[in-house]
Order: structure tokens, then C-alpha cells, then sequence
């Protein structure tokens, strides 16, 4: 119970490892920073695997952009899809911001979701369309505007962790922790701007239970 409250509490919140091992302490359980920092890395993919199989299938509406991301002081970039709910798809870590970049993302996306969307939207980037010309899916390609406002609305709690954690130190250790966050992120996300109090609790209950049942389970 301790170490899935401390995964949660560090997935869920911006918090920092210390933050964590003090909230602990006011409830008078004693644990280091250091041990909550060694559960995250332990038990917190093995925790999002399961969340990621409990989760229904997305809609068919991918929303593909990618952020700019400074990792021991070398410019990476952070590529990213989510759906139209604000769903987090994936997150793939990469050095480029070009056509084979794209289609890393895009074969990582088809084959973890098992379909092809209806659309995917993008901005004016270049290598989206290329790679969907060579995926033989640019007929499902939908860019310009502010279309693509969801996905880089969706940006903003990365950012908020990255400033948390004082930059990323490696690209692995991004990709690790982005991946946990992001399946964290999916199951708490309610949106609660659009929704009555009443509604609140009750998706918050839901969550929770999920939750409960992935790291039993784990």
C-alpha cells in the first residue's frame, strides 16, 4: 500500500522525490527519498503496463506534434500523439525533427493501437505528409489552422514536470518516465472544467479503482 501510494503520489502530482518522502512522513511513515525514487523506477512501468491494457480504444482522431526538450544540455525533441479526448497515444524521444523521426512515431503509434485513425492531424511540418506518403495514409492526413491545438495544449504538463525535474539527464531516462506519466496522466485525466461536481466524484472514484486494480495486480 506505501509503495502504490508513493508511485502515485510522484506520477500523479509535480513532485520531487524529497516532496514525496515528506508527504509520507506527515503521516508518519519513515522512507527515504532514495527508496521512493528506487518504487518509481521499479514499479511504476510495470503499474502503467497494466493501466495502458485496462484503457478502451482511443477515437479515431490522432493529434501528432512534437516539443522541443534539453537533455544534459543536448536540444532533443519530444514527439507526441493524443487523441481528441486529450488521450496521451505515445511518446517517442528522438534527436531529429524529420521525415524518419515521423515514421518512427507513426509505426510505433499503428502498431500499439492496432488501427488506422480516420485522421491524423498535424501542423505544417513537412515530414508528416512525407511519412504518411510513404505509409501509403496521406489520404488521412488533416493539418493547418489551429487544428492541432489539442495536442499542443497537451504539451504543458510535460513541461511542467520537465521544470520540476530540472531538465531530463538522459533520453532513456525521459522516454521511462514520460511513458509512465502519460499512462497516470490518461487515467486521472477528467477533465474537470467540463463537468459538474457530482460527475467529479464520480470519475475520480472510477479512477481510483482502476488505479487500485492495475497495481494490485502488477
Amino acid at each position: 500500500m506505501i509503495i502504490q501510494h508513493s508511485v502515485w503520489l510522484y506520477f500523479r502530482f509535480p513532485l520531487s522525490y524529497r516532496d514525496v518522502e515528506d508527504l509520507l512522513a506527515k503521516r508518519g511513515i519513515d522512507v527515504s527519498y532514495e527508496t521512493v525514487r528506487r518504487w518509481a523506477l521499479k514499479f511504476g512501468q510495470a503499474y502503467a503496463r497494466r493501466l495502458r491494457a485496462m484503457r478502451p480504444r482511443p477515437d479515431g482522431r490522432w493529434h501528432l506534434d512534437e516539443m522541443f526538450v534539453s537533455i544534459n544540455g543536448k536540444r532533443m525533441y519530444l514527439w507526441r500523439a493524443v487523441d481528441s479526448e486529450g488521450e496521451v497515444l505515445d511518446i517517442l524521444v528522438q534527436s531529429r525533427r524529420n521525415k524518419k523521426a515521423a515514421l518512427k512515431l507513426m509505426r510505433k503509434l499503428l502498431k500499439k493501437q492496432g488501427f488506422v485513425p480516420d485522421a491524423f492531424v498535424t501542423d505544417k511540418l513537412p515530414s508528416y505528409g512525407a511519412a504518411l506518403k510513404d505509409l501509403g495514409l496521406a489520404r488521412h492526413h488533416d493539418f493547418g489552422g489551429r487544428k492541432n491545438n489539442r495536442a499542443e495544449n497537451s504539451h504543458l504538463s510535460v513541461r511542467q514536470r520537465e521544470r520540476q525535474m530540472q531538465r531530463f539527464k538522459s533520453a532513456g531516462s525521459a522516454q521511462r518516465f514520460l511513458s509512465t506519466h502519460a499512462t497516470v496522466y490518461n487515467t486521472f485525466n477528467v477533465q474537470r472544467h467540463l463537468i459538474s461536481r457530482k460527475t467529479l466524484r464520480q470519475f475520480r472514484s472510477e479512477a481510483m479503482s482502476v488505479w487500485q486494480t492495475a497495481t494490485e495486480a502488477a
